[in-house]
């Protein structure tokens, strides 16, 4: 007999009136998914700059990774959603001249839409988000907005965003001159992690589950560093993990496992 295997599907899509187009997502379904009638946890999973919906499929190697997890009891049976961020424009943030909210698209409408249907069990301690460079900060910024909604993030070789005000005043008025400092500074308080650390109750914080992790070689080195710093000095729980490597899909493949176990660990009965 054949050993049983997940299925990955990557040319789903989901008609967005917030964004006006179908955006595309795949999707992974656990390896009885099909034979069984259960509900499953889900896992969304965000790619990077310059990849789509199958970065996570094709570099990533998401099916066979997951297979060997789940068959060698490392990680629960999930569904894993891998949507879009690449068309139109590109990344997981609400524009900051409001014509182009993927954000409200992704929490209103993507959301909704996948886990009516598929399988999925819709409550806080059966959802997680993990992500990659441009990724890793969409996770981190969509966890920090809605820790309501995750049990679990996972930031891996994360873009944290502007570092302090000023930073993104430079950043922002490259793309929009003459932009109000009101709304640099709103988007700042909405966009940077450290200012959503900095900002945010302890108490929200710590009903996350963190597990960060990127490369001692990665250029985006100082951002994850001063964002545990900052986790620290507010005495957040969190794992931070500095391992051999750099920003690239050797590194990403290789960190997959720890989080597919991280998530799996608040998907189980403790």
């Amino acid at each position: 007999m054949f050993a049983q295997t997940g299925k990955v599907f990557d040319n789903q899509s989901v008609p967005s009136k917030i964004l006006k187009m179908d955006r595309k997502y795949a999707v992974y379904l656990p390896p009885d998914y099909e034979t069984s009638s259960r509900s499953y946890p889900v896992l969304y999973l965000l790619h990077g700059a310059g990849d789509d919906h199958t970065g996570w499929v094709q570099f990533g190697e998401v099916l066979n990774i997951t297979d060997a997890a789940i068959k060698n009891s490392t990680a629960t049976p999930m569904i894993i959603i891998m949507p879009d961020a690449d068309s139109g424009r590109r990344g997981y943030f609400n524009d900051v001249k409001g014509d182009w909210n993927y954000e409200d698209f992704f929490f209103n409408e993507l959301v909704p839409y996948v886990e009516k249907k598929y399988r999925i069990k819709a409550q806080k301690r059966f959802r997680a988000i993990a992500g990659l460079s441009m990724g890793g900060g969409g996770s981190f910024v969509y966890a920090l907005h809605h820790p309501e909604m995750f049990s679990s993030v996972c930031p891996l070789s994360a873009a944290t965003g502007a570092f302090t005000l000023e930073d993104a005043k430079q950043n922002l008025s490259k793309a929009n001159p003459g932009i109000a400092d009101s709304t640099v500074s709103n988007y700042f308080n909405r966009y940077s992690v450290l200012a959503l650390i900095n900002n945010m109750p302890a108490d929200q914080l710590k009903s996350l589950r963190w597990y960060i992790d990127i490369g001692d070689d990665d250029f985006l080195y100082e951002g994850n560093d001063l964002v545990h710093i900052a986790l620290r000095k507010k005495n957040i729980p969190h794992e931070f993990r500095i391992r051999d490597g750099a920003h690239n899909w050797t590194y990403w493949r290789a960190s997959l496992p720890t989080v597919l176990g991280f998530v799996s660990d608040a998907f189980h009965q403790y």
